[in-house]
C-alpha cells in the first residue's frame, strides 16, 4: 500500500465515523425529544429493530423484549405510542459512547457502541432506565446512512415497567 492509499483509506475511514457519529446523535435527539415519525426514517424499509437482554443475546436465545421487523412495524409502533398505550408520561435523555466500526464492507457497515438512557417522570427524579450497547447493520443511501438493524442489547435482567418508547 502506497502513502497516497494509506492516505486516502484513512480519510475514508474517518468520514465514515463521522457519519456514524452524526447518525447516532441525531438518532438520540429524535428519540429524546419525542420525533417518533422521524424516528422511523432512521430504518430502511426491510429492517430489524431489537431490544434483547444480554443474558438472551449471549445465549443464542431469539427471545426480545420488543422485536420489529420491518419498517412498517416501526410505523405501527409510532401509532401505538401516540393512539393506544396509556402510561405516565416521562423524558427520556440518551447518552450514546463513540462508534467502533466493527467492519465496513460490501457497503454495509457494522458497528456499535455503549448507550445509557436516563428517564425522568414529570414529577420525579431522574433515574438510569436502561444501559446497553447498540450492535448496528448500517447501509449507505442517497439520505444518508439508514440502519439495516439495530439490536439493543441491554445489560440488566430487569426493567422498571415496560418500555414504551424506543431505546
Amino acid at each position: 500500500m502506497t502513502m497516497t492509499t494509506t492516505a486516502s483509506t484513512n480519510t475514508s475511514e474517518s468520514q465514515t465515523l463521522l457519519d456514524l457519529i452524526r447518525l447516532y446523535s441525531d438518532y438520540a435527539s429524535a428519540v429524546d425529544s419525542a420525533q417518533w415519525d422521524k424516528w422511523v426514517e432512521f430504518f430502511i424499509e426491510d429492517c430489524e429493530y431489537k431490544i434483547q437482554p444480554r443474558e438472551n443475546y449471549e445465549r443464542g436465545f431469539p427471545l426480545s423484549t420488543l422485536a420489529l421487523l420491518s419498517k412498517n412495524m416501526l410505523k405501527d409502533r409510532v401509532y401505538g405510542i401516540h393512539e393506544t398505550l396509556y402510561h405516565d408520561p416521562y423524558y427520556q435523555r440518551h447518552v450514546v459512547g463513540l462508534p467502533i466500526i466493527r467492519e465496513d464492507k460490501d457497503g454495509v457497515i457494522t458497528a456499535e457502541a455503549n448507550y445509557a438512557v436516563f428517564r425522568t417522570k414529570l414529577s420525579g427524579e431522574s433515574t438510569v432506565y436502561n444501559v446497553g450497547r447498540y450492535l448496528d447493520r448500517i447501509v449507505r443511501s442517497d439520505a444518508g446512512l439508514k440502519f439495516i438493524s439495530r439490536l439493543c442489547i441491554y445489560d440488566s435482567e430487569m426493567i422498571p415497567n415496560s418500555i414504551i418508547y424506543p431505546i
